[in-house]
């Protein structure tokens, strides 16, 4: 039996996905299911039901952390409990002020031509040089 028989079995295809959701790589899978790192991506290009569960999982966990950063990025109210110092709990709304790192990474990615840092700098240079003697005077 060879080792990629359960993992391209849909019971395998599924615990790849759920791997892939959780945030693990492909290294990490790879280690985790015993095989080197070159061995998933040969078995990707192999099966590609294979490839599409890790690619499925990793959906799921890159839209979740789009949406964590955006939600950061604009501020967001939360409920938070706390006891009082009479034993009781108590549930208060709190509010997260918008993360300004959050807002310049989500618009460097988002609105690069507006707000990426590079500059266009002309480097072209017109004219003639004059080199000068030691008395100041063009040669």
């Amino acid at each position: 039996m060879a080792k990629y028989d359960y993992w391209i079995t849909e019971e395998g295809l599924i615990e790849l996905e759920g791997m892939a959701r959780d945030g693990l790589t492909d290294k990490q899978i790879s280690h985790n299911i015993g095989i080197a790192e070159s061995t998933i991506h040969a078995w990707k290009q192999r099966f590609p039901e294979l490839s599409e569960s890790l690619k499925r999982g990793k959906e799921v966990v890159d839209r979740q952390v789009e949406n964590a950063l955006l939600k950061s990025a604009l501020g967001f109210e939360y409920e938070e409990e706390t006891v009082a110092n009479s034993g009781a709990v108590v549930k208060t709304i709190k509010y997260s002020k918008p993360n300004v790192t959050a807002q310049i990474f989500w618009l460097k990615n988002r609105k690069r031509d507006t707000w990426r840092d590079r500059q266009d700098v002309d480097t072209n240079i017109s004219g003639s040089v004059v080199f000068l003697n030691e008395d100041g005077i063009p040669d």
